[in-house]
């Protein structure tokens, strides 16, 4: 039986509804995208949820019209500079008399990592279980079935605060989408673009967004460590428009076109000679600049950004334990050369992720600002589904998906086997 699964990216630049179905193999199958620009958000947060509701429905609309699903219920992103982790570790004694550890032990065990004081403002996002140690023995993945007398737990907590949390919620339902569950975006960016050998080996996903880079990092298969650095693509055409006196569209279309996050001499093939023509803010004036100015603006705002992100390598306390590099992915991460200019200055192997092992309407996907869309399916595939029921509630007249599901409960059923 193939099931259903929608993901909604609520970006600071764009909103992205995907749905696809997910085959007995495991195969996601596109069948509808829906991508507008994104109102009524700054660097991830709502600010104005009228605005947020209707880019939130068109994105949706566009999505069912083109796949002919109506869309119930969705994985939905989280993201912005209010985001927050830490790590806790819970212990507790194994309860049977043989000492074999049963899925009652890891949650008493979850549970006491959870014992930790969080702000009356914030709320818990995720409780992520990232390795386990049963009597003084590290390392284990999934202790169910093994014997011992005293288990513990080392968690990955991601909270939020309240409020942005709560005015995303209610932008989304006043869309009439009910939400199966909240990912936060670097968590989901990560389902699509890394794999299993990255996330053992050690990882430092990077999801450069609109207003903010999204911050994960992967250690011994699971997350150690996330963040918000407030930096994103918006910044790098924010700069373009102020120092060229340029429209803001106009900008971005250099950004994308021309832009390269090394200046240097432009490429052979280059028809502009070095040269580009642009409108100015003046309506009806045009200027000419050299692109090798276009480019030292923005080499400037990405060495800014590499560094910040290797504050945050030193911050997580993983400096030099990614043998995997950095993975850039998100809009943001299709700048010319930017993983050039990274790999130069950190010393580290860097690569652009983009979505892959898709079929149906897999090539209107092939980017890297899709990797969140993407994975918010994979999540909610891995994670927020079973064979026999599921949080997803999207209806299918023809196929029969009527009934509705009760949403997926606690942490621990989401992360392990």
């Amino acid at each position: 039986m193939q099931r259903t699964i929608v993901g909604i990216d609520v970006g600071t630049t764009k909103v992205c509804t995907i749905v696809a179905q997910l085959s007995d193999t495991g195969r996601l199958n596109i069948l509808g995208v829906g991508v507008t620009p994104s109102k009524g958000l700054d660097k991830g947060v709502v600010v104005n949820i009228d605005d947020a509701v209707s880019s939130i429905e068109s994105s949706v609309e566009k999505a069912e019209r083109l796949s002919g699903y109506r869309i119930g219920t969705a994985f939905v992103g989280v993201s912005g500079r209010h985001i927050s982790s830490l790590n806790s570790r819970g212990v507790v004694a194994v309860q049977r008399p043989d000492q074999e550890i049963t899925r009652n032990d890891v949650a008493r065990a979850v549970e006491s990592a959870q014992a930790v004081a969080i702000p009356t403002q914030r709320e818990i996002i995720h409780v992520i279980p990232r390795a386990y140690v049963l009597d003084g023995h590290e390392g284990i993945r999934d202790p169910i079935g093994m014997s011992g007398f005293r288990l513990e737990v080392e968690t990955h907590i991601v909270t939020g605060e309240v409020m942005a949390i709560q005015n995303l919620i209610k932008s989304v339902q006043k869309s009439g989408i009910e939400i199966d569950d909240m990912v936060l975006q670097p968590l989901a960016s990560g389902e699509a673009v890394l794999t299993a050998e990255d996330k053992d080996r050690g990882v430092m996903l990077v999801d450069i967004g609109g207003g903010t880079a999204d911050v994960a990092i992967f250690v011994q298969g699971g997350v150690w460590h996330t963040s918000v650095i407030s930096v994103g693509g918006n910044h790098f055409t924010n700069d373009i428009t102020y120092v060229l006196h340029t429209p803001h569209n106009t900008a971005e279309y250099l950004k994308l076109r021309y832009g390269s996050a090394i200046a240097g001499e432009p490429p052979a093939e280059d028809e502009t000679d070095g040269m580009i023509e642009i409108e100015t803010l003046n309506v009806g004036e045009k200027q000419q600049i050299n692109r090798h100015l276009l480019n030292e603006i923005l080499q400037a705002r990405a060495e800014q950004l590499v560094e910040l992100i290797y504050n945050e390598i030193r911050r997580s306390g993983y400096e030099g334990m990614l043998p995997a590099g950095i993975v850039l992915t998100g809009g943001g991460a299709q700048l010319a050369r930017f993983d050039e200019l990274m790999r130069d200055m950190l010393g580290m192997p860097v690569r652009v992720g983009v979505p892959t092992d898709l079929s149906g309407l897999a090539d209107s996907l092939d980017s890297p600002s899709y990797a969140t869309g993407v994975g918010l399916l994979r999540w909610g595939s891995r994670h927020g589904l079973s064979m026999l029921g599921s949080s997803q509630r999207i209806s299918d007249e023809r196929q029969g998906w009527g009934n509705v599901y009760e949403r997926f409960k606690g942490w621990l059923r989401e992360f392990l086997p």
